[in-house]
């Protein structure tokens, strides 16, 4: 299965910006979709960022015009670019994969997976 290991986190100020990067463990053209979730103590996981393999990127309002994510295909990182932070930010941000794979066959046993990795903490200090 993909591994993924997200990094960059940490403490920054109010309007400060922060990179985080997902480092996956295969080619991220395998990789149907990757994203950047968060959750906050007390609350839901809730999706960020997202993008597709043919480079289609959804956001969700609350960041529009403010997170950016993108991808090195070289690197096989997806990240996210975070600016005009607020203490609302503060959470553990997550990456997530899901994809699909051919166990077996013909006919085709496909197997999907939906993987997620350890987290990165960012805190944003007013």
């Amino acid at each position: 299965q993909v591994q993924l290991v997200e990094s960059g986190g940490g403490l920054v100020q109010a309007g400060g910006s922060l990179t985080l990067s997902c480092a996956s463990s295969e080619n991220i053209f395998s990789i149907h979709t990757l994203a950047w979730y968060r959750q906050a103590p007390g609350t839901q996981r809730e999706l960020v960022a997202a993008i597709a393999d043919d480079g289609n990127t959804n956001y969700a309002g609350s960041v529009k015009g403010q997170f950016t994510i993108s991808r090195d295909v070289a690197k096989n990182t997806v990240y996210l670019h975070m600016n005009s932070l607020k203490p609302d930010d503060s959470a553990t941000y997550y990456c997530n994969a899901k994809y699909a794979r051919i166990i077996s066959g013909p006919p085709p046993d496909i197997r999907h997976y939906d993987n997620w990795g350890q987290g990165t903490l960012v805190t944003v200090s007013s």
